[in-house]
C-alpha cells in the first residue's frame, strides 16, 4: 500500500483538517443548500485564500468568541459548485480537478468575486483550452465580467475562424439575441477576413 510522502502530507494539511472537521468555525451555504446541510469550513483558511473572505470575516459579528458558528451564504453558487470551490481552497493544486473542471465557469466567476487569483488563472487556462462550438459564445460573454483580455481574444478568434460553421447554431442565435451589437461586429470581422483571403474554406 502506498504511503504519502512528507511533502504530500504537508500540502494536504488543510484538506486533512477539513475532512476531520477539526475545530471548524464557519458554515458555508449555497443558494440551494437544504436546511442543516451547510459545508463546514475554517475562518482562517478562507481568509488566507481570499481577500474578500478576509475582509468579510473581520466584521464584529464574525469575531464573536461565544462559540457560535456563523453562516455565510454564497448565493451565486449551487451546492455542487460551492463544494468544488471549497475543495479547491483546501487543496494545494497547480491544475483543476475533474470536479472543478465540471464547474469551471461558475468557479471563474467566484474566483473573481472572492479575489482568488490562482483559481481564476487556472479557470481561464481551462476555459481557453476547452473552447469549442458549443461553449465559445458563453466564454466570450464570461470574458466581459470583468474584462479578461486573454480569454476575450481567444474566444473571439475562435468564433471568427469558425463562424461559417456555427452561425446557424442555437448558441449563436441566443448570443445574438442578447448581444446584437457585438454579433454585428463579429460578422463584420468575419466578412473582412474572409474577403481578404485570410481564411480558407
Amino acid at each position: 500500500m502506498a504511503t504519502q510522502s512528507n511533502q504530500e502530507n504537508f500540502l494536504g494539511g488543510f484538506a486533512k483538517i477539513l475532512s476531520e472537521q477539526w475545530q471548524v468555525d464557519l458554515l458555508l451555504k449555497a443558494r440551494d443548500t437544504e436546511e442543516g446541510a451547510a459545508i463546514s469550513a475554517h475562518k482562517l483558511v478562507m481568509a488566507a485564500r481570499s481577500e474578500v473572505f478576509k475582509k468579510m470575516l473581520e466584521f464584529d459579528k464574525f469575531k464573536a468568541s461565544d462559540g457560535k458558528i456563523e453562516t455565510v451564504t454564497l448565493s451565486e453558487l449551487n451546492k455542487e459548485e460551492l463544494e468544488a470551490l471549497v475543495e479547491f481552497i483546501y487543496n494545494n493544486r497547480s491544475v483543476l480537478s475533474v470536479k472543478e473542471k465540471k464547474h469551471v465557469q461558475a468557479l471563474y466567476i467566484a474566483a473573481d468575486k472572492y479575489e482568488i487569483p490562482h483559481l481564476r488563472d487556472l479557470c481561464r487556462k481551462e476555459l481557453i483550452s476547452s473552447l469549442n462550438s458549443s461553449n465559445a459564445f458563453n466564454i466570450l460573454e464570461l470574458s466581459f465580467i470583468p474584462f479578461d483580455k486573454a480569454m476575450n481574444d481567444s474566444a473571439a478568434i475562435f468564433i471568427v475562424r469558425n463562424l461559417g460553421t456555427i452561425c446557424n447554431s442555437v448558441e449563436f442565435k441566443v448570443f445574438a439575441g442578447k448581444n446584437p451589437d457585438l454579433s454585428v461586429e463579429i460578422i463584420k470581422v468575419y466578412m473582412t477576413h474572409r474577403w481578404n483571403g485570410q481564411y480558407v474554406y
